[in-house]
């Protein structure tokens, strides 16, 4: 989870437009007078894909896991 929102170092490091980060390629929307608006939340929106497809996947295990926190 660390690297997931690493911005400055991929930013630094990489020197092609196809090895970015996500984060680091959803900058590249934003210039220095305007913000491409919708393609900025559209790859926001496919960002969240992954995680949100996670969640959904593993959410019995996670409502378990709060559910049995009080429990002894």
């Amino acid at each position: 989870m660390y690297n997931w929102n690493d911005f400055l170092w991929p930013l630094v490091i990489t020197t092609t437009p196809e090895m970015r980060t996500l984060p680091a390629g959803l900058a590249l929307f934003m210039g220095q007078h305007t913000v491409e608006h919708p393609l900025l939340m559209a790859g926001a929106t496919l960002t969240l894909l992954p995680l949100l497809i996670g969640f959904l996947l593993a959410q019995r295990q996670f409502v378990r896991g709060v559910a049995m926190t009080g429990l002894k």
